[in-house]
């Protein structure tokens, strides 16, 4: 260990691990090129070359093959040491969610949960990342998805339906749902699921929007369609307030089923405190007051 440098054998590992310099270089927040040096000054250090660069990327030789066992669990070591070392606060409760669930329905209604438990500092984590909910400093997840994240408890919060919304002067025109097709779509091109998610839900399978505006983020969209400029497919918890508060319409009814849902994901091996217990109570009962909202008369 004295003539190699950690952060070395962390971009061996990271890459091995990954297999790719990109997704290393993403995990480890630095450039690919760093990386990429990282790991040659790695192999020289040792005299062992740990992949064969190619036209298709890296590819782990049989050097790197034997090391890569021993460097992933010597790294998983010491992230649990970290981990242990570290005095947990349980007064202070670490979120991981998605950005656009925390701009879009949880930050408004954080004022609420610090009313009831004041004494409980809550850190929220913004990212589309599930973190190591058995090495990090995260209590709780909130993700989207179909439940399906192996080795983590998982319980179901919302089932996920998608809709149309749009601004009241656009609704005002639409009278039944082939109406829509006339109107210029807002695309999320980031999205899990496309208008005939549905398009065919009402019937219309095989139709095609009008695309008038692109967006990586689908907060984006949603500004977009308050902003009169189309009509965005949403769901529940991106348009529920915007919804609540008439800066947009769903104009029909129907609601299509993605598959996908809301869910909490906290650690199995990890106790449930108090905290966390309050809360998942909070977030339940404040989804049951929006769906509540967004279900009467529009």
């Amino acid at each position: 260990m004295n003539i190699v440098h950690l952060n070395g054998l962390r971009a061996v590992e990271a890459t091995g691990r990954l297999g790719s310099l990109k997704a290393a270089a993403e995990e480890l927040g630095v450039t690919i090129g760093a990386v990429s040096q990282q790991i040659i000054k790695t192999e020289q250090q040792l005299d062992r070359i740990f992949f064969e660069r190619g036209p298709r990327g890296l590819v782990l030789t049989p050097a790197g093959e034997s090391l890569m066992p021993r460097l992933k669990g010597g790294f998983d070591l010491l992230d649990q040491a970290v981990a242990s070392a570290r005095q947990r606060d349980e007064k202070i409760l670490t979120i991981s969610v998605a950005p656009v669930f925390a701009a879009r329905w949880l930050v408004p209604r954080l004022d609420r949960f610090a009313l009831t438990h004041p004494d409980i500092s809550l850190r929220i984590d913004a990212t589309t990342k599930l973190a190591n909910l058995e090495t990090s400093d995260v209590d709780i997840g909130i993700r989207v998805g179909t439940g399906e994240w192996p080795g983590l408890r998982i319980e179901p919060l919302l089932a996920q339906e998608v809709f149309p919304v749009c601004a009241p002067a656009i609704a005002e025109t639409l009278r039944e749902p082939a109406d829509i097709l006339q109107c210029g779509a807002v695309i999320d091109a980031r999205s899990m699921f496309s208008w005939e998610t549905w398009l065919r839900t009402v019937g219309l399978s095989g139709a095609q929007m009008k695309v008038r505006h692109v967006f990586n983020e689908a907060s984006l969209c949603i500004d977009a369609a308050i902003a009169g400029q189309g009509v965005m497919l949403a769901w529940q918890t991106l348009a529920g307030d915007a919804l609540i508060e008439g800066r947009l319409k769903a104009p029909f009814r129907v609601r299509a089923k993605t598959g996908f849902g809301h869910y909490f994901v906290t650690s199995p091996t990890r106790r449930e405190t108090t905290v966390v217990a309050a809360f998942k109570a909070f977030v339940r009962d404040e989804i049951e007051r929006s769906m509540r909202q967004i279900d009467g008369p529009r």
